[in-house]
């Protein structure tokens, strides 16, 4: 190789390396520029996502549309009101119960009860007894709203279905633990009630609407779990059939002789149904097409 050539050859070897440094200096600037830093999103980017407006269905979507999902803020003053009365609610009428889930523990002492009733009732908020609500009916009493929430199971990733909304309290509670809970209400003044007040409270993962409970809410189910707050003359089939395989379900129902029960239903991973009566009860009735 003659002198010539070795000097060409020097020439292609040093462009070589130039135009690779140039490359790794443009990434590097890029990179700087993006200031992103990989992480996980854990509320919905839309800033104007409401209790009114429910999201896509996330079993259909993946784990990161699972991660998009809001939780309660808890930013509301009147969850830093009243603390101490929850704490002895929580002690005295639940803990002592036998209601030992940690989760619904939690979700009791956080959730602010006074702020679901009506102001002439707020001073017995966190008495050991239902109290009256809007348009006739009620708040269920603290112990009850406990254990059927107990009943359910459920996980941080659970859908819940409530038949019959009323103030929003048993909504507030079960969406402390699950990922999403779909309410309906029969009783449309109620609805439109319950579903300004969990928007005010940041419960940003209920979703509200007016409606007859019979029928479920199919377009959102299945569901990891059912809870009815009224009485039922009957199990709605709608609701055994958008309840999970392994999901569970617990709603009041009407006996021959009058009384009222608290029926646990699940279902099995082959869709059997199993029932079984776990507690007597008084609730208000279920109305619209159970009564038909």
């Amino acid at each position: 190789m003659d002198k010539k050539e070795r000097v060409e050859k020097r020439r292609r070897i040093a462009a070589f390396f130039g135009a690779l440094a140039g490359i790794v200096l443009l990434c590097g600037i890029l990179i700087l520029k993006s200031g992103t830093k990989p992480g996980i999103i854990l509320a919905s980017g839309d800033k104007k996502a409401d209790s009114n407006q429910a999201p896509a269905d996330v079993n259909q979507q993946g784990v990161k549309e699972y991660k998009k999902v809001p939780r309660p803020d808890h930013n509301h003053p009147a969850f830093k009101e009243r603390v101490d009365e929850r704490k002895k609610m929580v002690a005295t009428q639940i803990r002592a119960r036998d209601v030992k889930d940690p989760n619904v523990l939690k979700a009791m002492l956080i959730v602010p009860r006074h702020a679901f009733i009506p102001k002439s009732q707020r001073r017995y908020a966190y008495s050991d007894y239902p109290l009256p609500i809007e348009h006739g009916q009620t708040i269920s009493q603290p112990y009850i709203v406990a254990f059927m929430t107990d009943a359910l199971k459920l996980k941080p990733d659970s859908k819940v279905f409530e038949i019959g909304t009323g103030s929003g309290y048993q909504a507030a509670v079960c969406a402390e633990i699950a990922r999403e809970v779909y309410t309906i209400e029969i009783v449309e003044g109620l609805a439109k009630t319950a579903k300004e007040r969990l928007k005010k409270l940041g419960y940003k993962n209920v979703f509200v609407k007016a409606g007859d409970g019979f029928f479920g809410w199919p377009d959102k189910g299945p569901f990891d779990a059912i809870i009815g707050t009224a009485a039922a003359k009957r199990i709605p089939e709608p609701l055994l059939e958008q309840l999970k395989p392994g999901g569970r379900m617990i709603i009041p129902t009407d006996s021959a002789w009058g009384f009222q029960y608290l029926v646990l239903i699940t279902k099995d991973k082959d869709g059997k149904i199993h029932k079984s009566k776990v507690m007597p009860v008084r609730f208000v009735p279920m109305t619209g097409e159970v009564q038909k």
